[in-house]
């Protein structure tokens, strides 16, 4: 929707492409909520000893602190999608991937190095060991903030941020995966439903991509000559050199 108010994504209803970017948009964002909202039948036991806070029962404190961190979940998932625009628009000006996510990692320090300090003002808490506290430091710098930062950026450059954007709902799959083979935590009907339903939209949406982008490189007004049968083959070839 922001790609389109700011006309980086073109929307027009008697295109085949762009049904299927609307269509292919729904179904994932359907299939999302259907692995959240929807359970269904049991499909495996769960080993894990963490208890599930349920959403019939009457909300306290701690389960306040539940909404208020989806609220703030949404308000990210609001920046981060004009994160994706504002990329796009500077990788048109200034395409130097590592440079640009290194400026970003830079102001994200500066800002959030004071916010912990006030949240947390036991010194002795920041002190780094051997431990496993570092590898988790390590990988998450590694996979989260340097690898997990500059492919999504290379991939606005190159397709765009409606491109980098679809894959999101990819990752409710994935963690639903995990969760079941690494953290013990129970299969139901719903995740399968919600899984697939998301990858038919996932699928959707890149074949309207791929079309459209199909159709721009091959132009509109080569499209209209070669789909016209009076005009034969060769004839409209030579007029194209």
């Amino acid at each position: 929707m922001l790609a389109i108010f700011f006309r980086m994504e073109k929307l027009a209803l008697r295109s085949l492409s762009s049904w299927a970017k609307i269509t292919g948009t729904i179904a994932s964002i359907s299939g999302a909520l259907i692995v959240v909202l929807y359970k269904g039948l049991q499909l495996t036991s769960t080993s894990s000893p963490l208890q599930f806070i349920s959403l019939h029962q009457p909300l306290n404190s701690t389960q306040m602190k539940w909404v208020i961190g989806g609220l703030l979940l949404v308000a990210e998932d609001l920046l981060v999608s004009i994160w994706y625009i504002v990329q796009a628009q500077v990788m048109e000006v200034y395409p130097e991937e590592l440079v640009v996510v290194f400026l970003s990692n830079l102001c994200l320090t500066i800002i959030s190095a004071p916010v912990c300090l006030i949240a947390e003002k036991n010194l002795s808490v920041w002190r780094v060991e051997l431990d496993i506290a570092l590898a988790a430091i390590v990988f998450s710098a590694f996979w989260g903030s340097a690898f997990g930062m500059v492919v999504p950026t290379w991939v606005v450059r190159l397709k765009g941020p409606v491109y980098v954007a679809m894959f999101n709902p990819l990752s409710i799959v994935i963690a639903t995966a995990m969760g079941v083979m690494f953290l013990g935590d129970t299969l139901y009907l719903g995740s399968i439903i919600g899984a697939i339903v998301i990858s038919i939209g996932f699928y959707i949406v890149t074949w309207g991509k791929a079309k459209e982008e199909t159709i721009e490189d091959f132009g509109v007004g080569s499209l209209e000559t070669l789909s016209n049968p009076k005009i034969p083959l060769l004839l409209s070839c030579q007029s194209e050199v």
